[in-house]
Order: C-alpha cells, then sequence, then structure tokens
C-alpha cells in the first residue's frame, strides 16, 4: 500500500513526485497531429470517423437535439436532479462574487483618463469527458462561471455512451448552467473541431475543461489558436494531519482521489508515527471496499505516501513545496495554519470539509491547478471567460507635458518612429 517516507528520503520522494507531473506527451502527439489536420481538412467527415473509432459509435447527426433534453428532465432521478440544481445553486452563489466591472479614474491634476474594459470571450467551449465516466459537476463547474462572466454562446462537447447518447445528468446539468449547444463528440477530434471549427460545430475563442491525455495533448497543440483554460494532470491530494487526526477520515479522503487513475497521487504529511500506523491500517481495511478499488490501490501503491516531518511547520513548508491541487488541513489550528499555506489548488479546512464537497457541492471550482501549477495558476473562475482591455485617453495639454519623457524611452529603445509620432504633435502644436 502506501510507503512510509523518513525525513532523509523526502528530497528523492519530492522528485519522484516532480517527475510524475510530466507527461509522457511525445507519445501522443504523432497521433494528435494527425487528428487535429484531419479535422481541420475534413471537418464533420474526420469528427464521425474518429467518434467511430475511439468510441465505437457511428453517429448521424452529431448535435443534441431539443427533444433529447427534454428526454433526459423526464428520465432523471427526481432527487438527482435536485441534487444538481442545488449544486448549481452553491455554484452560482460563488462565482457571483467574482463578478468584475472595470474603472476608470484621472490622474490628480492632469487631463488624463484612464482605465480598464471588461469584456466577456464571445464564443466558449467546454469539453466534459463522458462515455463510462461522466461528471455533470465538471459541466456545473465550466458552463456557471462562463455564464456569469457574460459569454454570448457556450458550446459543449462530450464523448457519447456505447448507445450513441449522452447520460442524461450531463444534458440536465447543462441545460440549467446554460449551455447553448451540445455535440456528441471528444477526444483530441473534439478539441479540433472546437479549434477550428466544421460544418456543424462552431469554431471557439477559448476550450476550457479536463480530458485524458489524448485531450491535454489536443489542447496545449491548440493553443494559441485558441485560448485554454489550463493542461491538467493527474488528480492530486496532499493532507496535514496532527496526532489527533481521525486516522477512518484520513484513509477515506486519500482514497477518494487515488480511486481516480491510477497516476493520482494521494499524500499524508504527519508529524505523528502512531497516525501514519492508523492509517495505512485504516487504508488496507478501506479500499477493499471501492467499486474501483483496483484502481486506488494501483494508485496507492505507485503515488501513496506517507511523510513523516518533523513537526507542523515542517509540514506547511513541505506541503507549499508539493503545491497540491487539493489540500486538507486535519489539525487543530486548522484556521491559523491555512494563512501560511501559499501554494494551492483548494484548501480544505476540518475534520467536516473532506475533498468531494469542493468536487461537488460547496461552491468554489473544482477545476484546479495539478503538478504543482498551483505555484503560479488559480481554480477556473469568472476571469477565465473575460478579457480586459485598457482604455487611454491624453488631451492636447497632458501629451505635451510627457512628450518629452516618452521620445526619451522611444529614442533609448531604438524605435524611432514611436518618437516620430510624439515629435510631430509636438512641433504642430
Amino acid at each position: 500500500m502506501v510507503r512510509i517516507i523518513e525525513k532523509e528520503s523526502i528530497p528523492k520522494f519530492l522528485l519522484e513526485i516532480r517527475d510524475r507531473y510530466i507527461q509522457d506527451y511525445d507519445s501522443v502527439y504523432s497521433k494528435v497531429d494527425e487528428i487535429l489536420k484531419d479535422v481541420r481538412e475534413n471537418k464533420d467527415k474526420a469528427v464521425k470517423k474518429y467518434t467511430k473509432e475511439f468510441d465505437g459509435v457511428e453517429i448521424e447527426n452529431i448535435e443534441v437535439t431539443d427533444e433529447e433534453i427534454e428526454e433526459a428532465f423526464e428520465t432523471i432521478d427526481r432527487e438527482l436532479l435536485d441534487t444538481i440544481k442545488r449544486a448549481k445553486e452553491n455554484i452560482t452563489n460563488y462565482h457571483e462574487k467574482q463578478r468584475r466591472t472595470g474603472f476608470q479614474f484621472k490622474p490628480e491634476g492632469k487631463d488624463i483618463l484612464l482605465g480598464q474594459i471588461i469584456n466577456p470571450i464571445e464564443k466558449v467551449g467546454i469539453y466534459v469527458p463522458g462515455g463510462k465516466a461522466s461528471y455533470p459537476s465538471t459541466v456545473l463547474m465550466n458552463g456557471i462561471p462562463a455564464k456569469i462572466a457574460g459569454v454570448n454562446e457556450i458550446i459543449m462537447i462530450t464523448p457519447p455512451m456505447e448507445d450513441g447518447k449522452i447520460k442524461n445528468s450531463i444534458l440536465v446539468a447543462a441545460k440549467l448552467a446554460g449551455v447553448d449547444r451540445i455535440f456528441k463528440i471528444g477526444g483530441a477530434q473534439g478539441i479540433a473541431a472546437l479549434a477550428y471549427g466544421t460544418e456543424t460545430v462552431p469554431r471557439v475563442y477559448k476550450i476550457t475543461g479536463p480530458g485524458n491525455i489524448y485531450v491535454a495533448a489536443a489542447k496545449k497543440r491548440v493553443s494559441g489558436i485558441v485560448g485554454i483554460d489550463m493542461v491538467a494532470g493527474p488528480s492530486e491530494i496532499l493532507i496535514i494531519a496532527d496526532k489527533k487526526a481521525n486516522p477512518s477520515y484520513i484513509a477515506a479522503d486519500l482514497i477518494s482521489q487515488a480511486e481516480h487513475d491510477e497516476m493520482a497521487a494521494s499524500i499524508l504529511i504527519t508529524d505523528s508515527r502512531p497516525l501514519a500506523n492508523e492509517v495505512i491500517k485504516e487504508l488496507n481495511r478501506q479500499v477493499k471496499k471501492l467499486s474501483r478499488s483496483n484502481i486506488a490501490e494501483k494508485s496507492l501503491n505507485n503515488y501513496g505516501a506517507i511523510i513523516l516531518a518533523e513537526n507542523i511547520e515542517h509540514c506547511i513548508e513541505l506541503a507549499n513545496e508539493i503545491a497540491p491541487e487539493h489540500l486538507e488541513l486535519l489539525t487543530e489550528k486548522a484556521f491559523n495554519i491555512y494563512k501560511k499555506i501559499k501554494n494551492a489548488g483548494a484548501i480544505f479546512l476540518g475534520e467536516y470539509t473532506p475533498e468531494p464537497v469542493g468536487d461537488y457541492f460547496a461552491g468554489p471550482n473544482h477545476t484546479l491547478p495539478t503538478s504543482s501549477t498551483a505555484k503560479f495558476s488559480s481554480a477556473l473562475s469568472v476571469d477565465d471567460f473575460i478579457k480586459k482591455t485598457s482604455l487611454i485617453y491624453y488631451s492636447r495639454e497632458a501629451l505635451l507635458e510627457s512628450a518629452d519623457d516618452i521620445v526619451r524611452f522611444a529614442e533609448n529603445e531604438g524605435l524611432t518612429g514611436h518618437g516620430n509620432a510624439i515629435k510631430i504633435r509636438r512641433e504642430q502644436l
């Protein structure tokens, strides 16, 4: 099961975790490039070909119809529908607070106007994993902030199930989140369709949402043609716990990430060896009860670990170095400790706030930076769906007052054309 990492082995383990983050994109780029080129040239024909090849589904009409959405609302479990609606309310309430309004100001004593204009991105594509594993929570976490930002057209793609349909919870979540159009395509071919456009799928300006390594590689390739949110790696959880923490809670929370995939990392950092031993017992007991126990066991064997730190301060230092996607603080003084955390996608405080609370229901976005990228990036938010445009106005007098400084900069950089644009106005004035 998980390893216990002693003090002298911590540097080596941190390197191992870091190297795990380096996905082998080279192995998939040749196939991804072939798919991107084919879809760019052959559009819907290529999309349908790859949908049959990779998903085993032959689809004539790749766009979801209004009738299919109506059927989804009629057939979905009513309690699940209510749950999705409550989650939507929580996610909306949280992201509403991220709205930006822009600003304008005039420097004191000068006839100058400066400002920033906020505009939504006009067309956005959302990728939602589908097929055997489909996630209505991902629909809400991408669609709701886009809608709040004011995106005019939200296009969603998701791979079909074996019967050629989309799971009813996915369709219901999309409708509730404000998605405008839905297409039954996934993989690199879906990313290509969004980036280049086809006869059926409109070209978008930005693509968000998680996917497998082929989806991630395709997003990397089309970045620059369109915007992307991030290139997400395998999921990860890090828990800081002291001697009074509940070992059964810790084990359950480590497993909650381990069941994602065999590359997921589940790490406990503690200053208590007795707690570490109890957590190992709980892991062995709990993992056998899971429907995805095989995946969870492999993940825990590969990248599960318990790091024995010197004290809580050392735990915090290691957490900031690892910069995890999810960070749980199961300590007596969690509300003091969290202020010292500089690098984490999301922080979960106390034993009654396990990571799934954030995944599904609390409100903050669950699309989080992985692979230590929390050192420089953030959770998906309303900001990902807006553009900021600068606004500048100088009066005649303000330009004359600043002319010498601007010309001096231009001449220092060897850009005499820039300087001349100022000089010609100054001479005429």
